[in-house]
């Protein structure tokens, strides 16, 4: 098998609303907020209307990518046999993906993402983690690790105590390991851990320049450049409007953004991007050929509704 995903297995719910509702609810705009009360998360959906639901969560967004672009490719992530752990497995099976995960009645049920897309574009997320947060070691299958050429985790799914036992696990048994640093309020909830996994432990780190100059304190890109340079391990970053770049040792790699999309919605733009990357990468393509493909195939995606092409 060519990848392996790792991450919170989560049903995305996509839903229109106005900035007033955001700043209502005490939302940050373009962030994730995780909500630890079924019943808090309930009260948010009460009246919205819900524009799609679909099997998401980052790597699995991905993940769904990789596969689309003709790689043979598996997913680990952990759902509860109720209606949604049906939806999200009956999803990726669609998608060609290989769902190393036996589901059984849990205590949580599946996770799911609230999704909350404001005119501009930008999407605003809830999550529920639901069963998904109580991932642990059995869970993850150390043979589908081993069989395949890279695992990619997402910063998402690292947390204190079990969830940690199963990324120590899954890197401890892998032949390359790429992740994702997620999200700002993730890099800044678990700074010196993930500082130690860039460092120590990861071969590619995926980031935008927010969550990457907010782990090393950076006052400027120039900063993240040098700690990227000294690292001799591939560091993949997104930058907004001033496109993408790659840094291994004295390499830098930098494409530019594609032109006059119409976008609606920026949801999996960066999940997109990874999956292009990887499929790169393990098609041994150059990183310069990488970058265009994770171009291509985050532009494509920002320019609908959804994570999924």
């Amino acid at each position: 098998m060519k990848i392996l995903g790792i991450g919170n297995a989560i049903v995305d719910v996509i839903c229109k609303v106005d900035d007033s509702f955001i700043t209502q609810n005490g939302l940050t705009k373009s962030t994730m907020k995780l909500i630890f009360d079924e019943n808090e998360f309930k009260k948010l959906l009460l009246n919205l209307k819900i524009e799609k639901t679909v099997s998401g969560g980052s790597v699995a967004n991905s993940i769904v990518g990789i596969s689309q672009l003709g790689n043979k490719v598996g997913f680990i992530g952990k759902i509860s046999d109720d209606d949604l752990g049906d939806k999200y497995e009956e999803g990726l099976k669609k998608e060609n993906v290989e769902y190393f995960y036996s589901k059984k009645k849990e205590e949580l049920p599946t996770g799911t993402c609230l999704i909350l897309v404001t005119p501009d574009s930008e999407r605003t997320m809830c999550t529920f983690l639901g069963t998904a947060g109580k991932i642990n070691e059995n869970d993850v299958s150390s043979d589908a690790i081993k069989n395949s050429e890279i695992i990619f985790l997402e910063g998402y799914l690292w947390d204190e105590g079990e969830p940690k036992k199963a990324f120590d696990k899954a890197i401890n048994s892998a032949n390359k390991v790429a992740m994702s640093l997620s999200d700002q309020f993730c890099v800044d909830r678990h700074k010196a851990h993930f500082l130690d996994l860039v460092k120590n432990k990861l071969d590619i780190t995926f980031a935008n320049e927010q969550e990457i100059t907010s782990m090393i304190d950076a006052k400027n890109f120039e900063e993240v450049i040098n700690f990227s340079k000294k690292l001799g391990k591939l560091i993949v970053l997104t930058r907004g409007e001033n496109g993408a770049i790659a840094i291994k040792g004295d390499d830098v790699v930098e494409c530019g953004v594609q032109k006059n999309l119409k976008i609606v919605d920026l949801t999996g733009a960066g999940d997109l991007f990874a999956a292009g990357f990887l499929h790169g990468y393990v098609n041994n393509l150059s990183i310069k050929e990488s970058l265009e493909k994770g171009t291509e195939m985050s532009s494509k995606v920002i320019q609908q509704i959804g994570a999924r092409l």
